[in-house]
């Protein structure tokens, strides 16, 4: 088990690297001090947990490995390109098409079914659809009954399922497609104990077989057990 509590080693990022950031800092309107990250150097296929309390940074530091922020000083490298130099039109593009994220609040449309939330993603970027393949919805039906959700429940809107069912619904979105980094804030607090650690060792696995690199934040010191390398976020400087 690696805890990385400052930056890593720096050197090339080259394509082995899913992940590579460098002197991260973000400032949000109102802050006087700019909260900064250690470095990440995340290989390809490789599970990273971060963890750290409220106020530590967790969600921003996802929404600047996702592109969603732009940060005050340092880069983000993601599979050797230097997106956070990009444009907002490139970043998006890039977005749809190489990450899946697992949002906090699931971020589902309340009016497709199960199965048209899962499909979205190939909907959206031609590259997920053509590593997905021709029958995307039998691909979305397929991922969903791995994560245990029947064919019956598939085809139900998301509105009408619970917490749990959602969840398992918004990993099956990111995981379509195989893209090559999955994004996840604290997809598991509105969860049990048993419930939580089931739907993590299924992400996992799921993941591993796709070669898919994670990062996983929480809260949740618990669950560091299912990781390798872990980062702990400390806050402003």
């Amino acid at each position: 088990m690696t805890e990385k509590t400052a930056a890593t080693p720096a050197g090339s990022a080259g394509t082995d690297n899913a992940i590579h950031t460098r002197a991260l800092a973000y400032r949000w309107p109102g802050m006087d001090t700019a909260m900064v990250f250690p470095d990440i150097q995340l290989a390809r296929g490789e599970h990273l947990f971060l963890h750290g309390p409220s106020g530590t940074g967790k969600s921003t530091l996802l929404g600047l490995l996702s592109g969603l922020l732009v940060p005050e000083r340092g880069t983000v490298q993601l599979l050797g390109e230097t997106v956070s130099d990009w444009p907002n039109g490139a970043r998006d593009r890039f977005r749809a098409d190489h990450l899946g994220i697992i949002f906090q609040q699931f971020n589902l449309v309340p009016y497709l079914t199960a199965s048209g939330n899962a499909e979205l993603p190939c909907r959206l970027s031609s590259s997920r659809h053509k590593r997905a393949g021709p029958g995307v919805s039998t691909v979305a039906r397929s991922l969903l009954a791995q994560l245990g959700l029947d064919d019956d429940t598939a085809h139900r809107k998301v509105t009408g399922l619970s917490i749990g069912q959602q969840q398992r619904v918004a990993a099956a979105r990111a995981l379509i497609g195989a893209p090559e980094i999955i994004l996840a804030d604290e997809p598991t607090s509105a969860l049990d104990t048993d419930n939580r650690d089931r739907f993590l060792e299924l992400l996992l696995t799921m993941a591993a077989e796709q070669g898919t690199s994670v990062v996983f934040v929480s809260h949740d010191q618990a669950l560091a057990r299912h990781f390798h390398d872990h980062i702990a976020l400390e806050g402003r400087s």
